[in-house]
């Protein structure tokens, strides 16, 4: 006779035959099956959120690094919490699952007030994923669940829900439905036409420019080449590190800097490799981009999406630019001229963020002197993450720079939690403003249990910095609602068992940042803004008419 499980256990065996190592999650009574079979197997690692949003945050990022995050939520408003956080891995194109739990299926679009029961719980879950499944039986969960992991991985990746109803959690199944795990779809090979369409354009160009996004995450050995032989690179904020700030041909992601706008109007050619050219980068599509234009994309539905591209390449960004990269001779493109001209372009446009940036460029150099070389920073959407944390703070490999891509405040902390479990030999910076902070508090209590290798780092204003900055440049200085109540931040996580320091001088920052990053564990660092000086930003640079 054969074993029998149930669908909860079915899922776990599913879930390590998929390497998962760590599930984010809310226990419930509508997911306890799943929980239960997780708890008994001991091979995941259930790190227990206090909220769905920060859950689904950590399984982002954990995704982002680890190829699938995973979550899991209760049903209902449990279910709805996490919607914000989904629609960020939506923006990321972050692989991604979430499961979560239904009523029992006899109750399922009854109305009939069955405790934690909501309407269209899958029409909100496809309105925040690339996919949502219903699982209607239990033999069919192991397959919809194995199914739903399959287009989380499909380039464009993205999250993907997965509603299971209590009563089919706790269902016997046969233990034989659960098969292996299927690898991720192959991306396609480079199209050789497509190939030499690309050489024939680099071939024309004498001055060649490459911008590199998300998509291009995977290809920085092929980015390398092609800057090595003379092209030059830009790349939008979340593409930073694909090539190291320090190649003499990076732009790095000075996009609206003018010395940088400069050299991109001496350039012939702009190839976009998987990009969206975001507002925010762009001057809500106003930066003029030199032309022709030519978009690489894995997605056909990219194609002038945003620019009007001269022509659209479909393809891996990967497979592309290497077979690319290997038709062109080191040093194929380069010009003594054109690279002092990309150099000084690039000081100029530090020098004008460190002045912006005032005493708070120390800030950004004690934590580069303090954090490894394979140290993550992970911001939040705050003032300081706007101005130094995005640009001005090193980058040296892809992914080195976590932020929200969506631009919603509050994920900083999950983020770097769900960072530091995917990353435990790495340590990580979290940067995260008062206001934010205060959409996920509870979560320095996950930090905490967790015992995650992370700093988060404090920034207090007390309020929304941006919204000040947006008033006061463009509603005539009125100042209204940005003002918060904080708490003492340091004695909250001296409270949770966290070891904390408080700055109040520019002066203290090596030595606390130091001391900070180098603690073994988790640690908290409050920088009152208020006495240290003032940093402002108005917001993403507005369109030019």
């Amino acid at each position: 006779m054969s074993e029998k499980i149930t669908v909860g256990e079915a899922i776990a065996r599913t879930l390590e035959q998929y390497n998962v190592s760590a599930m984010y999650g809310i226990i419930s009574i509508h997911n306890l099956p799943i929980a239960d079979a997780v708890g008994q197997r001991g091979a995941i690692r259930f790190v227990p959120a206090r909220g769905e949003a920060g859950a689904v945050t950590m399984a982002d990022a954990h995704g982002r690094f680890s190829g699938l995050g995973v979550a899991l939520t209760s049903t209902g408003a449990g279910a709805g919490n996490a919607v914000g956080a989904m629609i960020e891995a939506l923006n990321a194109n972050t692989p991604l699952l979430h499961i979560t739990g239904q009523v029992e299926k006899a109750y399922l679009d009854a109305d009939a007030g069955f405790i934690h029961e909501t309407k269209d719980q899958l029409g909100f879950l496809r309105a925040c994923s690339k996919r949502a499944y219903r699982v209607n039986s239990p033999e069919q969960a192991v397959a919809v669940i194995q199914r739903a992991i399959q287009d989380a991985q499909t380039a464009p990746c993205g999250p993907v829900a997965v509603e299971i109803p209590i009563d089919i959690q706790g269902s016997l199944v046969a233990a034989s439905v659960v098969g292996q795990a299927l690898p991720p779809p192959a991306l396609p090979a480079a199209d050789e036409s497509a190939v030499e369409r690309l050489y024939q354009h680099l071939k024309r160009a004498k001055r060649p420019l490459l911008w590199v996004g998300g998509g291009a995450l995977a290809c920085s050995e092929a980015v390398k080449q092609l800057a090595d032989a003379g092209v030059v690179v830009i790349s939008s904020t979340h593409g930073r590190g694909i090539l190291p700030d320090s190649h003499p041909r990076s732009l790095r992601a000075f996009h609206n800097s003018p010395s940088v706008e400069a050299i991109l109007t001496q350039c012939d050619l702009t190839l976009v490799a998987g990009s969206r050219l975001r507002s925010n980068e762009t001057r809500t599509w106003t930066l003029p981009l030199p032309r022709p234009l030519v978009q690489i994309d894995i997605d056909p539905a990219a194609a002038n999406r945003n620019y009007l591209a001269d022509e659209q390449v479909n393809g891996d960004c990967g497979a592309l630019l290497k077979a690319l990269a290997a038709r062109l001779t080191p040093g194929e493109k380069v010009n003594a001229e054109w690279d002092s001209e990309i150099v000084r372009a690039v000081q100029q446009a530090e020098a004008a963020l460190r002045q912006q940036s005032g005493e708070y460029a120390k800030l950004n150099d004690a934590i580069a002197a303090a954090l490894p070389h394979d140290g993550l920073l992970v911001r939040d959407i705050t003032v300081s993450g706007s101005v130094w944390g995005s640009r001005l703070f090193r980058a040296s490999l892809p992914l080195c720079n976590i932020h929200s891509l969506a631009g919603a405040i509050g994920m900083g902390l999950p983020m770097a939690i769900g960072t530091a479990i995917a990353n435990p030999q790495r340590k990580v910076v979290g940067l995260v403003g008062d206001g934010g902070l205060a959409l996920g508090l509870g979560e320095l209590a996950t930090m905490a249990q967790e015992q995650t290798n992370l700093t988060l780092l404090i920034m207090n204003d007390g309020g929304y910095g941006v919204m000040r900055g947006i008033q006061d440049k463009y509603f005539g200085g009125r100042q209204y609602y940005n003002e918060l109540h904080t708490p003492a931040f340091c004695q909250v996580a001296e409270a949770m068992g966290l070891k904390a320091w408080k700055v109040s001088d520019a002066a203290q920052f090596s030595g606390v940042l130091a001391e900070a990053i180098n603690y073994p564990g988790p640690s908290v660092v409050e920088v009152d803004m208020k006495n240290v000086g003032p940093l402002t930003f108005a917001g993403p640079p507005q369109k030019l008419y």
